[in-house]
């Protein structure tokens, strides 16, 4: 299991939102974070997420815990990654 941090983008794998880019802005315990798009940047809006329906990446911003969707996108925007947020990614499928 990956070490999750708040700022850590991940791929939703599972629901409406399959593909999509996200944020972990908080963490409620090892089985469930908050995450967030945000919703106009990625379509994901803020919402609490099983950690096995999400595809962890190596990218992190840097946010503090509990961020609203405006820090978020200011974080994204510092660390260039606005575009790349954009893209939908095919999430990987795994086996549970």
């Amino acid at each position: 299991m990956p070490v999750i941090s708040v700022g850590t983008i991940c791929v939703k794998t599972m629901g409406r939102e399959a593909g999509r880019k996200c944020v972990i802005v908080d963490i409620i315990d090892e089985n469930f974070v908050v995450v967030t798009g945000p919703k106009a940047l990625t379509g994901v809006r803020r919402r609490r997420a099983n950690v096995r329906h999400l595809e962890f990446t190596p990218l992190k911003i840097n946010i503090r815990r509990g961020a609203s969707d405006e820090e978020v996108v200011k974080a994204l925007e510092e660390a260039g990654l606005l575009e790349e947020m954009r893209k939908p990614v095919k999430p990987i499928l795994r086996v549970m």
